[in-house]
């Protein structure tokens, strides 16, 4: 039976930190298509191409760090050889001796 600590960092991971990192995405590619259009839209405007310029910057810088981290958590687990988190479904396989 899994101790209350893992079961916890379990749900915690499954019921906030997965859907957090799932809305970052979502608001870094919503922003990076918002510069898109805005950028596409005003071929007359130069001052608003700039911004749409500006937010698809944003929008990829903001999409490459959640990679990197998603990445880099990956990068660490399997270093340290953890096998008892998944982060894709959020859960912690509890240990056994």
């Amino acid at each position: 039976m899994p101790s209350k600590t893992v079961i916890l960092i379990s749900k915690i991971d499954k019921l906030i930190l997965n859907p957090l990192i799932i809305a970052m995405f979502a608001v870094a590619i919503a922003y990076f298509l918002f510069g898109v259009v805005t950028f596409l839209s005003n071929s007359e405007n130069e001052e608003k191409r700039s911004a749409g310029k500006q937010h698809m910057l944003w929008g990829i810088i903001g999409i490459f760090i959640m990679v990197a981290v998603f990445g880099i958590m990956h990068l660490i687990l399997n270093t340290l050889g953890v096998t008892q988190i998944n982060p894709e479904s959020g859960t912690v396989v509890p240990f056994t001796h």
